[in-house]
C-alpha cells in the first residue's frame, strides 16, 4: 500500500475516534462548511495544517457534501531546505499544492526588529484572504487545534484582561464574503503528535527565521502557557476540557462586566431591576 494510502486509512480507522470523529463534529456543530463552498486550504508545514488538509480530503470523498478544496503554501520567506521539506511532504502525502511568495519575514524584520511576530502574524493573514479571493474562494480553512483554543483562552485572561477565545469560525472585518473556518477545533494536540509518530511523519516545527534567530517561541507566552495545562493535567485529568466547555458555559449573572458589538456593558446596569428576582 502506498505511503499516502496508509495515512489515510489511519485517519479513519486507527484514529476513528481522536481525529476523525471529533473532525466532523466541529464541522457539524459549528456548521464550517456548507454545500458548494470553495475553501482554500492553508498548509504551512507543520503537522496541524498537514493533518488539516488530509482531513479535507477525506471528507471530499467520503462526505456529503459538495464542495471544493485547494491546498496552498504560503512562503513568506522560508529557506530553502524547508520549503524542500514541505514539497515532499505534500508529494509523500499526496497533496496537490499551490505554493505562492511573499516577502513577509523580510518586510517584519525590517519594519520591527526587536518584536516583528505581531506584524508578521497580520501580514501573513493579509496575504492569505488576498489569495483566497484570487482563487475565487469564500472560506479559509486553518489548522488551529483544541490546545490553541484553551490556550487562547488563557493568554487572553492572564495577559489581555479580558475573556475570550478562538472562534470556530468568523467572518473577515476587511474582505468581504470571506470566512475563517478552524475544523481541527475539537481535535487534541496529542492525538496529532499521536498520528504523525504513527506515520512516521516528518514535518516542519517551526520555520520562522524570528525564532531561529531570537529564541522567541521558548520564551512565548503561549509556551508558557501551554506548560501551565500539561501541569495541571498531572493532578486534573480533564482540566482542558472543563477549559473548553467554560467558553461555552459563561454567567452573565455572575460577571462585573461584558462587551458586547463594541458597546460595554456592567452589572449595575440593571442590577437594581433583577436584585431579589
Amino acid at each position: 500500500m502506498e505511503k499516502y494510502k496508509e495515512v489515510e486509512r489511519s485517519i479513519i480507522k486507527t484514529y476513528r475516534k481522536e481525529i476523525w470523529s471529533k473532525f466532523i463534529k466541529a464541522i457539524k456543530d459549528y456548521e464550517l462548511i456548507k454545500e458548494n463552498d470553495k475553501i482554500m486550504v492553508c498548509i504551512s508545514g507543520g503537522k496541524d495544517s498537514f493533518l488539516l488538509a488530509k482531513c479535507m480530503q477525506e471528507i471530499l470523498r467520503h462526505g456529503k457534501i459538495h464542495f471544493e478544496a485547494k491546498y496552498v503554501v504560503m512562503n513568506p520567506g522560508y529557506n530553502k531546505e524547508n520549503i524542500n521539506r514541505i514539497k515532499e511532504n505534500a508529494k509523500q502525502l499526496n497533496i496537490p499544492i499551490e505554493i505562492f511568495e511573499t516577502d513577509i519575514f523580510q518586510i517584519a524584520n525590517t519594519l520591527n526588529e526587536k518584536s516583528p511576530c505581531y506584524l508578521c502574524a497580520r501580514m501573513r493573514r493579509g496575504h492569505l484572504y488576498n489569495k483566497a479571493q484570487e482563487l475565487g474562494c469564500n472560506k479559509i480553512a486553518l489548522g488551529h487545534h483544541f490546545d490553541d483554543v484553551i490556550e487562547t483562552s488563557l493568554l487572553s485572561m492572564f495577559y489581555g484582561s479580558e475573556v475570550k477565545t478562538m472562534m470556530p469560525k468568523l467572518h473577515s472585518d476587511n474582505f468581504e464574503g470571506l470566512e475563517l473556518i478552524r475544523p481541527m477545533y475539537l481535535i487534541k494536540e496529542s492525538a496529532i503528535l499521536s498520528w504523525r509518530d504513527f506515520n512516521h511523519l516528518e514535518f516542519l516545527n517551526c520555520a520562522c527565521k524570528f525564532t531561529e534567530k531570537n529564541a522567541l517561541e521558548e520564551n512565548s507566552k503561549r509556551k508558557e502557557m501551554k506548560k501551565l495545562i500539561s501541569d495541571l493535567r498531572k493532578s486534573t485529568k480533564d482540566i482542558d476540557d472543563n477549559l473548553f466547555k467554560s467558553m461555552s458555559n459563561i454567567n452573565l449573572n455572575c460577571v462585573l462586566g461584558y462587551t458586547k458589538d463594541g458597546k460595554k456593558h456592567h452589572f449595575l446596569d440593571t442590577y437594581e431591576e433583577t436584585n431579589g428576582k
